[in-house]
């Protein structure tokens, strides 16, 4: 059976998406960018050097074939910003997918509500391929899928803390009622993070820091790629309930007295 993550009209073999921020190098980017096997990489318009052809761009180590590209609006704090550099993006013509990010709080980073909603109307009807990072409240992800998006991405936890999944309720209750994929976005702090996840019927999961902010990006990114693969495996075989005694794993019929 082939086990496709899709995306509007993208179909992914991965279902681990990718940030391509806050590596120390390019080349150790490449490598786990490589080892990852992910197919989706994300990467703030804003932080392209768009007006310097002379920076360096990790794009140009990519032999971008392979992957599809996913901007997105970070650093946007009003719903004019993310529209004005989601039209940048597609501009570049790199892809028809957006990531809109509309920060409310530049303490927690936490996602404007109001604005992530009103954004997506907007590049929905712009003709845009919309992927909103919001929080994990069930309602307001069912209003983003009822205005268009294509995957709703709530987070984990406050972006870049490692903390792991804080709420697995929320979350759950997001993927049962979700009509599109659910992608874990923001906070994961480690592969068994990714994994519950996964496990707990996530699509998908989209982390930077967690590998680029490792003692060995190259050998987390590795990590990452098997615990998703692991998670997703687990769901769909169907885990055991939990029960509150013990249980022989061995049946008592048959045994000699």
């Amino acid at each position: 059976m082939t086990d496709l993550l899709k995306i509007g009209p993208y179909e992914f073999k991965s279902r681990l998406l990718l940030g391509t921020g806050k590596f120390p190098a390019l080349d150790i980017q490449t490598q786990a960018v490589k080892v990852s096997e992910s197919e989706v990489l994300t990467f703030a318009i804003r932080r392209l050097p768009i007006d310097n052809p002379d920076a360096p761009n990790f794009l140009e180590s990519l032999d971008l074939k392979k992957f599809t590209l996913l901007p997105n609006t970070a650093g946007a704090y009003t719903v004019e910003e993310a529209v004005r550099i989601a039209k940048l993006a597609k501009a570049t013509g790199l892809c028809d997918m957006i990531k809109v990010e509309v920060i409310g709080d530049p303490k927690t980073l936490l996602p404007d509500p109001i604005g992530t909603l009103e954004a997506t109307k907007i590049l929905v009807d712009l003709g845009f391929i919309v992927l909103p990072y919001t929080s994990d409240d069930p309602i307001l992800a069912r209003k983003l899928q009822e205005a268009g998006a294509a995957a709703v991405m709530p987070g984990a936890s406050p972006i870049g803390s490692g903390q792991g999944i804080a709420n697995p309720n929320q979350l759950r209750f997001i993927i049962e009622e979700a009509k599109v994929p659910v992608i874990v976005d923001a906070g994961i702090g480690g592969p068994a993070d990714a994994a519950l996840a996964m496990e707990l019927g996530a699509d998908g999961v989209l982390l930077n820091t967690a590998v680029a902010g490792a003692r060995n990006p190259v050998l987390m990114a590795e990590a990452f790629k098997l615990a998703v693969m692991a998670g997703r495996k687990g769901f769909m075989a169907g885990r055991i309930p939990k029960k509150r005694y013990a249980s022989a794993s061995s049946p008592e019929e048959g045994m000699i007295e």
